[in-house]
Formats: C-alpha cells, structure tokens, sequence
C-alpha cells in the first residue's frame, strides 16, 4: 500500500473561491467520460455514467437547505459539464487524506465534530443536516457490475468505522457521511467484477485504502 496523492486521472486537482467572506477550498476530479459512479452524495448520488467529482468545502454553520443546486452553481463555476456527482463539507478539503492499494485509488476529507454511532435511539432529524462529514472518493480500475458497485459502498463504510474505531474515535461517523466509488464501464457485452465483498479481489484492496485514507484525513482524539 502506498499513502499520498493519487495517480493517473484519478488525482483531484485543488480549488479556492471566495463565499460569504470566507476562503474556502474544494478538491475537483476529472477521469473524464467511460465511468460509473456509485453515490451517496446529494448532487449526483446513484448509479450513472459520471464524468466528474467535485468534493466543496463549506463554512461551519452553513444554513442553505438546497445544497444540491449550490453544488450544481459550484460546478458550473468551474466549467464543469455533463453528469458528476458534487460532494460538500465542513471540513478542511486542502488537506486530505489519501492512499493507493493494488490500483484502487481513496482519497478522504474528514471532519468530525457532529458524530455518533449509526443506531443511536432518538428521533430523525427532518431536512439538511450540519456539513461535519466524512467524504470518501474511491476509483476502482476493473468494471464493477450495479451490484458489485452497492457492495463497494458498503464495503467503504465498513472500512471508514473501521479507520475511525482504529483512531481512538467512539462513534461510526457523521449523520451526513458519503461515499463516491468510480469504476470503469464495462464494454458493451463485457464482463465485469461481479463482486466487491471485503474479501473480494477489488473489494480488499478498496477497504484497505479507503481504510488508510480516513485515517490519515481524520483528526487524534485530543487534537484540534
């Protein structure tokens, strides 16, 4: 395994704009046209041809409740077109954690401050909710079939808990948590991986740089 940018086209290239009086960042990836995505993510989320990704820092406090066309205005500002998929967070994005496994590429942003575990009794919170987030952006080079990419998904999450619990950190995430994984498309009548398990060829080698990605973007217990 090896830790730091990500090679080839799946590198994100770094962004600043000026917003409510604030300098505030974003990491933008552009593989171009002959990818699927699978994601969480509020502009762009499911399964789809997607062309870029673009993952926006936000000021703490954000109060918009239409995140998906600020993602969409951001995009557009940066002359992106087509189907991508827009991520956003209040964390620090110009510094990301970042690994490589076997050709699987992760890159992670992570801010933690609103956080807990997945099944905690209480009610739902209706609507947006506070941008702490964990974002995590994996590419995959071999095609992954629509099942394989929903287990790559949950492959992911499983790796991110993994990363956090491995960090010292009580809790399973954030409430507004979200993944992109890109994998190639498959060529018209051509196989692709049927599987994305954690024991799985492409799956092992996704948990485990999604795994040193979260845990090099996250902050130590204690540590501001």
């Amino acid at each position: 395994m090896t830790t730091g940018a990500p090679t080839r086209s799946t590198a994100p290239e770094p962004l600043e704009r000026d917003e409510d009086g604030q300098r505030l960042g974003a990491l933008l990836w552009r593989p171009g046209p002959g990818w699927r995505a699978v994601s969480s993510a509020v502009l762009g989320g499911g399964i789809g041809p997607r062309s870029w990704v673009l993952n926006a820092q936000v000021a703490h406090g954000y109060t918009r409740t239409d995140p998906d066309a600020h993602l969409a205005d951001l995009a557009r500002r940066a002359g992106l077109h087509g189907p991508g998929v827009g991520l956003m967070t209040a964390a620090e994005v110009t510094r990301p954690g970042a690994a490589s496994d076997g050709g699987v590429d992760a890159v992670a942003t992570a801010g933690i401050e609103v956080r807990g575990w997945a099944a905690a009794p209480g009610p739902a919170v209706p609507g947006p909710q506070a941008p702490g987030t964990i974002n995590i952006v994996a590419f995959v080079p071999a095609p992954l079939t629509d099942a394989a990419l929903v287990n790559a998904v949950a492959t992911a999450t499983e790796a991110k808990v993994q990363a956090l619990l491995d960090a010292g950190h009580d809790c399973s995430g954030t409430p507004t948590d979200a993944v992109c994984v890109l994998a190639p498309e498959p060529p018209p009548g051509g196989p692709a991986e049927p599987f994305a398990g954690p024991r799985s060829l492409w799956g092992a080698r996704l948990a485990r740089a999604v795994h040193a990605a979260v845990g090099a973007a996250l902050p130590r217990p204690g540590v501001s």
